[in-house]
């Protein structure tokens, strides 16, 4: 072979080379586009708050629909992959582990209960996954739980037993006892009430703690009547805040006190009945009705009644669509999946999704915003249609702990 050959046989190698390398270009630049966004969903499926889980699964699947029908990421769509951590924190870990080093997911939400998100938010811290926790907890964003991949889109319980606390005192009296599922959610709660009483005048007479899956609450019920109190708070969750309602309307204390829930369930009320409710209030991160105010609550409504043959989406569901749609909104705007870049576009984003304006607080990415005072009616012109809005407390930073009380400062 001569060198004059030998160089047209590497020029005509190269620029075979080349033609592949191209015509392969268009293939992988697609390949590289239909790689899902992978968002892991660990929730309760099973347990006492599988109605609030199942109702969480449906609205989040709403922000990926959207997302994906809004053209995604570069063409890359999003997928939900939902796991049942039982309610269990060992569950729950495993799922999370499973959902990184098995599924490669890009960022996790979820949960449902202070002790499962903080089981789930030490995985993610420490294998540097992004997490937005959809469940109220004042540990998740203090020291030492809290990282830089750790966000909360639901509400604390300081910030909501401070609404509540606040409007109660004032409104129905001082004299109170605490019932209080025994965990972290019912503990940080009275610690809520405990600290907007202290400076409002408020007397404590009792705090009971009971277990979760609790089904029988009647002998608290003359215990409660011989304490005669103004308020009986009542910080539990799911079936036991049905069950715990329904035997206080059955002995009489209702008649003697007031109930109040800082955290008033549309899916306890619709189960429990409108009689056993009647006159309960309470507080929520989010309430359907408000849609005749809140533009962006009637968008969301309606995009909720669509999907689910006319349903209207409870509080918690409302936390599901808010904490996918936030991280999905914030890599579009990132342009990126990468963790470090999705973060910091989240921390200190405003956003406006369900209800009314947020924002991320960039200390410790706990969402700022409103929480609404509601009194459970005795009938409305859907199944949905459960409670009054008495009050709307807009969202404050004052409202939260600092970020130094947090040991975050």
């Amino acid at each position: 072979m001569s060198a004059e050959h030998g160089r047209r046989m590497g020029r005509r190698g190269v620029l075979r080379t080349a033609a592949i390398l191209a015509a392969g270009a268009p293939f992988a630049t697609l390949r590289a586009e239909e790689t899902p966004i992978r968002i892991g969903f660990p929730v309760p499926i099973t347990g006492p708050y599988a109605s609030e889980a199942a109702d969480q699964v449906r609205a989040a699947e709403i922000a990926v629909a959207e997302f994906n029908q809004s053209g995604g990421l570069g063409g890359r769509r999003a997928e939900l992959l939902v796991r049942d951590d039982k309610l269990d924190p060992g569950e729950a870990a495993t799922r999370a582990i499973e959902l990184i080093e098995k599924d490669r997911v890009d960022f996790i939400v979820g949960s449902l209960s202070a002790s499962v998100q903080l089981a789930v938010n030490t995985v993610t811290k420490q294998r540097g996954v992004l997490y937005n926790s959809i469940s109220q907890s004042d540990q998740i964003v203090s020291s030492p739980d809290w990282g830089p991949t750790t966000f909360h889109e639901a509400m604390t319980p300081h910030m909501t037993a401070g609404a509540v606390g606040r409007y109660a005192f004032e409104k129905l009296g001082k004299r109170v006892a605490y019932v209080a599922a025994d965990y972290a959610y019912g503990h940080e709660m009275v610690a809520g009430f405990r600290a907007v009483g202290a400076t409002m005048g408020a007397e404590e007479l009792a705090e009971i703690k009971m277990p979760i899956g609790t089904r029988d609450f009647s002998t608290l019920m003359p215990r409660l009547q011989a304490l005669r109190p103004d308020i009986v708070f009542l910080c539990n969750f799911g079936r036991d805040q049905q069950i715990f309602v329904k035997q206080a309307h059955d002995s009489g204390l209702k008649r003697t006190a007031h109930i109040v829930a800082p955290i008033l369930l549309q899916t306890a009320r619709i189960a429990g009945g409108a009689q056993a409710f009647a006159g309960v209030l309470g507080g929520t991160s989010y309430y359907w009705g408000i849609e005749s105010e809140v533009a962006s609550a009637r968008a969301f409504n309606d995009r909720f009644r669509k999907a689910h043959d006319g349903r209207l989406p409870s509080d918690y569901g409302a936390l599901g669509y808010s904490g996918v749609r936030a991280v999905l909104t914030a890599a579009a705007k990132a342009g990126s999946t990468e963790t470090a870049k999705v973060a910091a576009v989240l921390a200190g984003m405003k956003y406006d999704f369900y209800k009314g304006p947020q924002f991320y607080r960039a200390c410790d990415h706990q969402s700022v915003q409103s929480v609404f005072i509601i009194e459970s009616k005795a009938n409305g012109s859907v199944p949905e249609d459960v409670f009054n809005v008495l009050a709307t407390v807009p969202g404050r930073e004052d409202m939260l702990k600092t970020c130094a009380q947090e040991g975050l400062g």
